[in-house]
């Protein structure tokens, strides 16, 4: 199955570290430059988007992954900005001006205050599927794993110089849009449409592209959109959810082909589950999205390893997801290098490790944060 991430950046200024609205400029420079990465502008001019081509590797994904965050340090570099991979701002600062755009403006209009400040960063993963039924049939198997996906990748405890006591600040930024957390159940690809185009015709949705679902159809690719994940600190975090999504996608494909369908989810269990990732993260405490009990985000990390093993095996991305986890949980997530930096240096660790090299055997190239 062939993938592609979509990474979410924020432009700060490298003296102060609070964010500063130079994407217009940063993006010209990257867009002059050959390769396979697309560069496309945000809700506001403090954040660039760079995404990968389709890649049927985690080789070539990790390459390009690299390669395009080079390429943006660099060029940002020039201009005085460096480029952090957080959820969202660290540092206070003045609003941003938003990103010129008929669209951007709707969006403006309808959600007013709710994105007047909304500078998050996300990593999206794309996995290719042969046909819509089959995606929605997958999403509805996606569903109970979508919490584990965004613990793994927690990286936003702070905000405006605070700690907010969550390990996933975006997440919770996010939750207050309409088509938020897990996606809904669907029985065919015309449900799912019919869904989206509701919220779209009840004015809550300016498009099929604004859903904030955790996994979604993507609404111009035929992919599952997995968008769960914090923007990683390095990229091998990244190829990490990419190879876990694809992996889940896999076995999603199989189990329908022998009728097993998704399970349906508790709305209320489905978004205390959601919840609890973006408070804990995945070394604490945890909301099972099938049982309904608390449990550890340790012990659904061990579920989900054991749900998408064989598929791991068939694309020959197990030995390298095993030892990613594990230099996950000896150097810890983005959100615990995060507090170990501090307010004064936490800039400077994240503009470091984003242009950090992937070894696919050893997997980091970085010292570990954590002793």
């Amino acid at each position: 199955m062939t993938l592609g991430v979509e990474e979410e950046f924020l432009l700060v200024d490298a003296g102060t570290g609070v964010p500063v609205p130079q994407a217009e400029a940063v993006l010209g420079l990257v867009r002059a430059e050959p390769g396979p990465t697309q560069w496309q502008a945000e809700l506001f001019q403090t954040q660039v988007e760079a995404a990968t081509g389709i890649c049927g590797s985690l080789d070539e994904l990790a390459a390009q992954l690299v390669a395009g965050r080079r390429l943006l340090a660099r060029a940002a570099g020039t201009l005085g900005v460096r480029v952090v991979a957080t959820g969202v701002p660290m540092l206070g600062g003045a609003l941003p001006p938003r990103t010129e755009g008929a669209r951007f403006a709707a969006i403006e209009g309808v959600h007013t205050g709710l994105v007047r400040d909304y500078q998050a960063c996300g990593c999206h993963v794309h996995v290719g599927v042969p046909d819509r039924e089959t995606a929605v049939g997958v999403l509805n198997h996606l569903a109970p794993w979508l919490p584990t996906l965004l613990s793994l990748s927690v990286n936003s405890p702070l905000r405006h110089g605070r700690d907010q006591g969550y390990q996933s600040w975006r997440a919770v930024e996010q939750s207050r849009f309409p088509a938020s957390g897990l996606p809904p159940w669907s029985a065919s690809a015309a449900e799912y449409d019919r869904a989206v185009e509701r919220l779209v015709d009840c004015g809550v949705l300016i498009d099929d592209r604004m859903t904030f679902w955790f996994a979604r159809l993507s609404p111009h690719l035929p992919t599952v959109e997995f968008r769960a994940a914090d923007t990683t600190v390095e990229a091998w975090e990244s190829v990490l959810q990419a190879a876990l999504s694809r992996a889940l996608v896999r076995t999603a494909v199989g189990d329908l082909a022998v009728g097993r369908e998704g399970p349906r989810l508790d709305p209320q269990v489905a978004a205390a589950a959601v919840w609890s990732a973006a408070r804990y993260g995945v070394d604490g405490p945890a909301v099972h999205p099938i049982d309904g009990v608390l449990v550890t985000g340790h012990r659904l990390v061990a579920e989900l390893l054991a749900k998408v093993t064989p598929a791991l095996e068939d694309e020959g991305d197990l030995d390298f997801v095993r030892v990613a986890w594990s230099l996950l949980r000896l150097r810890g997530t983005g959100a615990e290098l995060q507090r170990a930096a501090g307010s004064e240096a936490v800039v400077a660790m994240l503009a470091d490790r984003l242009v950090e090299g992937v070894d696919l055997d050893g997997v980091g190239t970085q010292p570990l944060g954590r002793t």
